[in-house]
């Protein structure tokens, strides 16, 4: 990690990114215990409908925003693909079946990344640019995933979530976009947004915790490092979280339930509001035209 990139924000009017990661709901990673991927083909599938809901929401404000796409998606929904990059949205790519790159080898996660790119890129007929790990699985422990996405044609990715989790994090990543590999140069990484409070960092860009925080708060973190760190910020959130009627599942702990339910009646208000109240554009405009380096990490 040996070098910063500026951000896009400036004192009139900052950019931020807004991204979708293109999921169902029982593919999220605390459902591993309880739902065996040989059960998804059998599931009601909820994903197509509830990306179209947000595709309709996003065209009303006339946003455009990046969509980290599952390859397992992708193949059944080729339709759906379409949809989002005719209406000028970023394509990216999620791996292929939300497998966590902390159970995968290098060899496994080069072939999981190649495939589901290369079903994105030939549905779409447009390059990806993007990849973002399933549950920010990239950590301190397998930074050799970054050459191999390197190698793959990717210009950067979003994987690392610099916050202290029980399922994720790297706290001690750089907080704001750099280069990952030894190079300096080439491939970006550009975690989801924090904010900094008493040199600790506290999660603002999105997913349970946007469902959790009262939205004043979020909406404060986020404006604070668009003045105050003169960063862009880059929030991401998933289809099922807007959709409250989603099939429930039994047998679950109680504190996966209270992540995965919490407040998805709430959601789609929370999300008009974030829509209004700040300026957004994809991953690759916001972040892609900047070349400005620094040689100093937060």
């Amino acid at each position: 990690m040996l070098a910063k990139i500026s951000g896009t924000a400036s004192d009139h009017q900052p950019v931020n990114a807004m991204t979708v990661d293109v999921e169902d709901y029982f593919q999220v990673s605390a459902f591993e215990p309880y739902i065996p991927r040989q059960a998804w083909d059998r599931l009601p599938c909820r994903v197509e409908s509830n990306t179209d809901r947000i595709l309709a929401l996003f065209a009303g404000r006339g946003i455009k925003a990046t969509f980290f796409t599952l390859g397992w998606v992708a193949r059944r929904y080729p339709g759906l693909v379409r949809r989002i990059v005719e209406a000028g949205h970023e394509l990216a790519c999620h791996g292929l079946a939300h497998v966590r790159v902390t159970q995968q080898t290098p060899d496994e996660f080069r072939e999981d990344v190649r495939l589901a790119k290369h079903i994105l890129e030939d549905i779409s007929g447009q390059p990806i640019l993007g990849y973002r790990a399933a549950s920010y699985s990239i950590g301190a422990k397998n930074l050799w995933a970054f050459p191999i996405l390197e190698e793959l044609g990717f210009q950067y990715s979003s994987s690392i979530y610099p916050v202290r989790h029980d399922l994720y994090g790297m706290p001690e990543a750089p907080r704001f976009a750099f280069h990952p590999t030894a190079s300096g140069d080439g491939l970006l990484e550009l975690p989801v947004t924090t904010v900094k409070l008493g040199g600790n960092n506290y999660p603002c860009g999105g997913g349970g915790y946007f469902r959790l925080l009262p939205y004043p708060l979020s909406r404060w973190a986020m404006r604070r490092v668009n003045r105050i760190d003169r960063e862009s910020c880059i929030f991401y959130f998933h289809p099922w979280e807007i959709d409250p009627d989603q099939p429930r599942q039994s047998g679950i702990g109680l504190k996966t339930r209270f992540r995965h339910y919490l407040n998805l009646s709430k959601m789609e208000t929370r999300l008009t509001a974030l829509l209004r109240d700040f300026v957004w554009d994809t991953m690759a405009n916001v972040f892609l035209s900047k070349t400005e380096i620094h040689s100093a990490v937060r």
